[in-house]
């Protein structure tokens, strides 16, 4: 009986050791804990931290998104900040778009160029996007490099899902 409660008292304090020096997805599912089929996928340690694998955007050479993160929970209306190449935009803006789980275009609105914007180098943007009727619903953020010539081939986007609160 003793043996079994110190067995039981070393796999505690080790389990809780190990929990503590988990501080990222790779040390999450190097650990052994649960991996959620998700996307991105998520770890979860016993002591109810998550830990989500982090997904290198493709287009953080022309558009870096400060705000709003990836998964975050927002509100309407809708900030966001962040550094796009003055190629990004057209006259100084660039039009953003929110799409329900359907794929629907829910709401319309565009980003501004805070500084000079007929550069190939990163100018710094904010806008803000109302959107009405979908509380508690996850969406999609849409910014869309700006294409006045309707060409397909320069049309580009990239998609920020959130949720909104």
């Amino acid at each position: 009986m003793r043996a079994t409660a110190i067995l039981l008292c070393t796999l505690t304090v080790s389990a809780c050791s190990q929990t503590g020096s988990v501080t990222s997805f790779e040390d999450c599912v190097a650990a052994g804990y649960p991996v959620m089929e998700s996307y991105p996928e998520q770890c979860r340690t016993p002591d109810g931290r998550t830990f989500v694998r982090e997904i290198p955007s493709d287009h953080a050479d022309v558009i870096r998104v400060n705000i709003p993160e990836p998964y975050s929970i927002v509100e309407s209306p809708v900030e966001v900040e962040g550094e796009a190449r003055g190629t990004w935009f057209f006259e100084g803006t660039f039009p953003l778009t929110a799409e329900n789980a359907s794929g629907e275009v829910i709401a319309q609105s565009y980003a501004t160029a805070n500084g000079d914007w007929m550069t190939e180098d990163f100018v710094p943007f904010t806008g803000t996007i109302s959107i009405d009727g979908f509380d508690g619903e996850a969406i999609t953020l849409v910014l869309h490099k700006d294409n006045p010539s309707g060409l397909k081939e320069y049309d580009d986007a990239i998609r920020i899902p959130v949720l909104l609160k």
